[in-house]
Parts: C-alpha cells; sequence; structure tokens
C-alpha cells in the first residue's frame, strides 16, 4: 500500500508533486488515522474550497496489469470562496482514490502526483483536469481489485480540504486469454483439440497467475463471416488451463471468450484459424 500526497505549484499552475508519504503513514481503519501527511494534517483550518463533477477514467473501469504504471485521467471542477487566491504559489488541488468507508480513514488511498492544470471558468470557479498513476508494484494488494471512490484535496499555508464520495471507481485485474486449435489442417469429420489458458495479473507477486474455476465460451467464427458463435462452455483448471474438442465440420476461427467478474474484465483471445480439408 502506498498514499502520496502533497503541493508544489510551478508557474502558476496548479501541480501536486511527487512527494511520497511512506506506507507506514498509510490510514489504518481500525484507529480512525487520517491518511495524509503530517504537513497537511497540522494545519486547523479548512479551505472554502468545494468538488464537484468528479469524472474519473471517463466512468470507466480501471484495469491494472502485474506490473505496468497506468494513467487514469480525471477531470473535475473546484468552486472556492471568492477571496482566495488559488494562483498563489503555495495554492494546490488535486483528485485522490480511496478504499473505505471515509476519505479520512482509508483501508487505501492514492493521491495524484500530477494533477495537471486548471482553467478559470469564473471568480470562483475552475474547471481542472488531473492524471493519477496507479502503480500496482508498490500501490496495490489482490484485495484491492474492487469499487473505490473518488474525493479531492487542496491545500495552501492555511488549511487544507479533504472531500469524498464524489463517485465510485471500479479497479479491476487485468486478464489475459489464449487459445490454440490443433491439428492444422485437419480432415472434415476429425477432431480438433481447442487448448488456452485464462490469467490475471496478481498485485502481489506481479506476475501473471491462472485464474480457476472460470467459466469459459468456446466460441467459432466460420470463415468469411464477422460473428462468433457459442460451441460450449467450459472451465479453467485449478492453473487456469483450458481443454476440450470439437469436430471440423468447415474453416474458421476458434477462440475462447471470458464474460469477466466483478473483480477481473471480460476478454477474448484471438481466434486462431483452422483449415479443414
Amino acid at each position: 500500500m502506498r498514499i502520496r500526497a502533497t503541493v508544489a505549484a510551478v508557474s502558476g499552475a496548479l501541480v501536486l508533486s511527487a512527494f511520497a508519504v511512506p506506507a507506514a503513514q498509510a490510514a489504518d481503519a481500525s484507529s480512525g488515522k487520517a491518511a495524509f501527511s503530517s504537513a497537511t494534517s497540522a494545519a486547523a483550518a479548512t479551505l472554502n474550497v468545494t468538488f464537484s463533477n468528479m469524472k474519473v477514467n471517463s466512468g470507466k473501469a480501471v484495469v491494472v496489469g502485474a506490473t505496468a504504471k497506468v494513467a487514469v485521467p480525471v477531470t473535475y471542477t473546484l468552486t472556492h470562496a471568492a477571496g482566495l487566491d488559488v494562483s498563489a504559489d503555495n495554492f494546490a488541488s488535486g483528485p485522490l482514490i480511496y478504499r473505505g468507508t471515509s476519505v479520512t480513514s482509508p483501508t487505501n488511498e492514492i493521491i495524484s502526483d500530477d494533477p495537471g492544470t486548471c482553467t478559470a471558468a469564473s471568480t470562483t470557479v475552475l474547471n481542472c483536469k488531473a492524471t493519477i498513476y496507479i502503480r500496482p508494484t508498490s500501490d496495490l494488494a489482490n484485495t484491492d481489485a474492487a469499487t473505490w471512490k473518488a474525493g479531492g484535496l487542496a491545500i495552501n499555508a492555511d488549511g487544507t480540504k479533504t472531500q469524498g464520495d464524489l463517485g465510485s471507481v471500479p479497479v479491476k485485474r487485468l486478464a489475459k486469454l489464449t487459445a490454440d486449435a490443433t491439428p492444422e489442417p485437419v480432415k472434415k469429420g476429425k477432431t480438433i483439440t481447442v487448448t488456452g489458458k485464462l490469467t490475471r495479473a496478481n498485485w502481489e507477486t506481479n506476475k501473471d497467475a491462472g485464474y480457476a474455476s472460470q467459466p469459459v465460451k468456446l466460441q467459432f467464427r466460420k470463415n468469411g463471416s464477422s460473428t462468433y458463435t457459442t460451441v460450449k462452455t467450459i472451465k479453467t483448471s485449478s492453473t487456469g488451463a483450458l481443454k476440450t474438442t470439437v469436430k471440423a465440420t468447415v474453416d474458421g476461427f476458434f477462440r475462447y471468450s471470458f464474460a469477466g467478474t466483478s473483480t477481473t474484465p471480460a476478454v477474448n483471445a484471438t481466434g486462431d484459424y483452422v483449415d479443414v480439408k
């Protein structure tokens, strides 16, 4: 688990720096500890700002692989008091995503370290775009494949403002699926064996691992057609392996298709062509 926060302004743009808060300072949900650095939590005052219209990843699920950093775009509106100088060097704002019942006591949290820029829509309203970077090697455990919440953080020398419950953000483990039909070519009426494997990202080992006991459809597309039809449904083995047989009829493509789960997105294997003689 990793929680990142903090504060720098560059040439008047609203930017959070890549200031890392050690994992040891992460929120402890049972004790209700605040999930921010001592520099931010020490400020007693609360900024008169409000976050709204927050959209994370254009409303789509965030899919994260075993190792690659994922850039998640965010847009939001920041409304502030007329007397607050949001162009000051000590003011910054940005989005965050978190798990848990409260933004101040999250079980995990990732705060933007590259929130982008804000443009004034009026004297008290900013339209902002930002990026949250998710690093599976340091930010996630497998239990983090769940629905997160969106929030915002603003800070200056006088205080901070954190706001949660700004939307839902599904975070899922990237899945991969293969299919191999043999023999190729094959005589009409003979048996075709179709093997494959369903894997998904393991954020704790940072490798892909077999996804066991999952229903997967074997599908066929006749050569010249653009539509796959389901031949049968089988389940993956304890290692995610797939194997079944069918009779050869006409030339075409075999693939496996996985519908996905709440923690893992849907995925289709690349079709494997079989020439039927």
